[in-house]
């Protein structure tokens, strides 16, 4: 778990900073960091399913992620509830940019394998690497939308603990389509958090975000029909 929390305090040191950083920023350079975010998140999205889309051996899958996901979201009213949190604590756009960071921060293909590889082969080096970039993301977007993009660091341990927790258990079942799959999922989820903070289209993120379970779940039902 090492590499986990060292990626965690890098999130939550680069949010202090930020923070701090915010207080001195200007509103015309405040919306240039958010437009900044925006292209970032959308180039990052569009980079997963440029090199993942190919690759499936499900085609459908996302598909099916995303429309069974959405609909189990919106049963649960996620996006709502979270909002409604968050509202109750700040103001702005803070659930929008909580969002974002909780899906760069998780969905990238470091924050996935890093943990895996940490638990089976005890090599840190993507997670060390992924605590790096994150640091540095969280700086900017902790300066754009405050102190409270923190929480996304609570969220991120939690995920990649559960990562690491679930290969410790799962050695022989973890494959290279799962993490494809994951990837592809997490990338349409990272540009529709990039249109939305550019402005051009408003979705409900947090209501999308069961879609990632969907692949899981449906490896392991493809494993149990293997028996």
């Amino acid at each position: 778990m090492f590499g986990t929390i060292f990626n965690t305090l890098m999130v939550v040191i680069g949010c202090m900073v930020g923070s701090f950083l915010k207080r001195g920023i200007k509103e015309a350079y405040h919306n240039i960091l958010m437009q900044a975010m925006g292209l970032v998140a959308l180039g990052l999205g569009i980079n997963a399913l440029v090199h993942h889309l190919p690759s499936s051996k499900y085609p459908v899958l996302f598909i099916v992620s995303l429309a069974a996901g959405g609909l189990f979201g919106k049963w649960m009213n996620l996006e709502e509830r979270f909002t409604f949190i968050v509202s109750k604590y700040s103001n702005g756009h803070l659930a929008e940019g909580l969002a974002t960071a909780i899906l760069l921060f998780c969905m990238g293909t470091l924050s996935i394998i890093g943990p895996i590889e940490a638990a089976l082969k005890k090599d840190y080096t993507y997670l060390l690497a992924n605590g790096m970039l994150d640091g540095i993301t969280s700086i900017v977007l902790a300066s754009t939308f405050g102190i409270g993009i923190m929480f996304s660091g609570v969220i991120l341990f939690f995920w990649q603990g559960s990562i690491y927790l679930m290969a410790l258990f799962m050695e022989n079942s973890i494959n290279s389509d799962l993490l494809n799959e994951l990837t592809i999922v997490g990338g349409i989820l990272i540009i529709a958090s990039g249109l939305g903070i550019l402005g051009i289209k408003k979705f409900n993120t947090f209501n999308l975000l069961p879609s990632i379970l969907v692949p899981p779940i449906f490896f392991m039902i493809i494993q149990l029909l293997h028996f």
